[in-house]
């Protein structure tokens, strides 16, 4: 057999060794290559760049209730003055209506797309750098801003202005029926017209959200209440505390209510227009859904003003103790999951809500 030149091995074995080289420079090439995926890979995995998501309701263009999208968001991540909520319930209000609406949002700096909903209750899942009174796993509710909304949603922000510990005695489905009416209440009669014990306050509406609450509160305040609403609502306004319940269909208020210190109008109109003449000399008259009417006040002699509620944590606080206190009560009459919220908004609409809706949107936590 003839031998190489160039070392004196065979031809044979030559390939063979220039195979073996190859094989070992390409194990050590893939290697090299796991190594370097190993390292990289993990900076573009989808899994980690992906942003979590989660179900919301989503307003994309306005109108009526059929503008309400069920759909996949991505979950909100708190700023450093915000928590994240991991929200078990939504409360439903006459201002999630009226957000639809292009006049209203623009008035209220709502700007589309966005997620409906200002009263919420849950979980306490992440907190902001600049966070002091709540940690993760706190219960709480909240009064979202007009602005940013957000609560028809499986997680919502909230800053420590709009949030407060959730009353203890109240499920979550409960406690999201309070802040926004609660809140509108307590600053009608508390911060805008001063009530005090002993003082007689003529309540519209006293069947509602806003009224049920507003009955409560002026009861606990030491007020005399007179309270409107229809025939099939007088037995609640009675359980709720009022002194005086009447049937707005059957009797005119004013043959029933004279010389009151405080008016609360809810309905407006000619409601409104019949109020300014039951208030005492020197009275007042706080109207949610009108423009006062400055004229009149004047021939009557009284005062009164228009009323846009503000978030404020210590009054949510104070109306929370109340509630554990068994000094007020929280009436839900119905109930919808997140993804029927066109439903919910739907019977709000009508005018005739007697207590709140709530849309539930988690299992109450055990």
């Amino acid at each position: 057999m003839k031998r190489g030149v160039s070392d004196g091995k065979s031809l044979d074995e030559q390939s063979a060794a220039g195979l073996r080289l190859g094989m070992r420079i390409t194990t050590e090439l893939m290697s090299t290559a796991g190594i370097m995926a190993a390292v990289i890979l993990p900076s573009v995995s989808p899994a980690q760049t992906a942003k979590p998501t989660m179900k919301a309701i989503v307003v994309h263009e306005y109108g009526g209730p059929e503008v309400l999208k069920y759909e996949d968001r991505p979950r909100p991540e708190p700023k450093e003055d915000q928590i994240l909520v991991r929200v078990i319930a939504a409360g439903v209000n006459p201002v999630d209506d009226a957000s639809r609406s292009e006049k209203y949002a623009k008035f209220f700096g709502i700007t589309l797309p966005f997620i409906p909903g200002y009263d919420i209750a849950g979980v306490v899942e992440k907190t902001g750098a600049k966070i002091t009174k709540f940690k993760a796993g706190d219960q709480v509710y909240a009064y979202l801003e007009l602005k940013d909304g957000g609560g028809y949603a499986e997680y919502a922000v909230a800053t420590e202005v709009e949030a407060a510990p959730k009353p203890k005695s109240l499920s979550f489905t409960e406690a999201a029926g309070v802040p926004v009416v609660a809140l509108t209440a307590w600053q009608a009669l508390i911060d805008k017209a001063k009530l005090s014990a002993g003082q007689t306050v003529l309540i519209h509406g006293g069947s509602g959200g806003v009224g049920s609450f507003a009955i409560q509160i002026a009861k606990a305040r030491g007020a005399k209440v007179i309270a409107t609403a229809s025939t099939r609502n007088q037995d609640l306004l009675k359980q709720l505390g009022a002194d005086v319940a009447v049937d707005y269909t059957q009797q005119k208020f004013e043959d029933v209510a004279k010389d009151v210190d405080v008016v609360l109008d809810s309905v407006g109109k000619d409601t409104l227009a019949r109020s300014y003449g039951v208030v005492k000399k020197g009275g007042f008259i706080v109207t949610l859904v009108a423009r006062i009417d400055q004229a009149e006040l004047d021939k009557h002699g009284i005062r009164g003003a228009s009323l846009g509620v503000e978030p404020t944590s210590n009054e949510l606080a104070e109306i929370g103790k109340l509630i554990d206190e068994k000094k007020i009560k929280v009436i839900v009459s119905q109930t919808f999951p997140l993804s029927e919220a066109v439903k919910a908004q739907e019977q709000v609409a009508t005018g005739h809500t007697r207590g709140k809706i709530v849309l539930k949107v988690a299992e109450e936590p055990k």
